[in-house]
């Protein structure tokens, strides 16, 4: 099984660090940064489980519930992958790790 821990680690900082920013930080742009990585961890998520099947995409619940969004659909991603039978998931978990980064240094969190 694969290791996810990286990948679990990093969205639970930017999750956190999501829950602990102000409204008007959320507001400007934070929010949104962090529901379309939500949104796009899904989607590999859902591929991974089903793939070929057309994905779900999170809805947009407000500023507030961003975070939670973004630990579930990380969560999500991280156990798929753990759990996948196929040894080139290592690729795609790095992706994700890198994806997690870049979105938390672009929402200035």
């Amino acid at each position: 099984m694969l290791d996810t821990s990286d990948l679990t680690a990093a969205v639970e900082r930017f999750a956190d660090r999501l829950r602990a920013a102000p409204q008007s930080r959320l507001q400007q742009g934070a929010a949104a940064e962090g529901l379309a990585l939500a949104r796009e961890l899904a989607v590999r998520a859902q591929a991974v489980e089903t793939p070929g099947a057309e994905p779900r995409i999170i809805p947009d619940a407000g500023v507030f519930v961003v975070a939670d969004q973004l630990a579930v659909a990380g969560a999500d991603l991280a156990e798929a992958l753990r759990t996948a039978p196929s040894p080139s998931r290592e690729r795609e978990l790095d992706e994700a790790v890198t994806l997690v980064r870049e979105a938390r240094e672009r929402s200035g969190l």
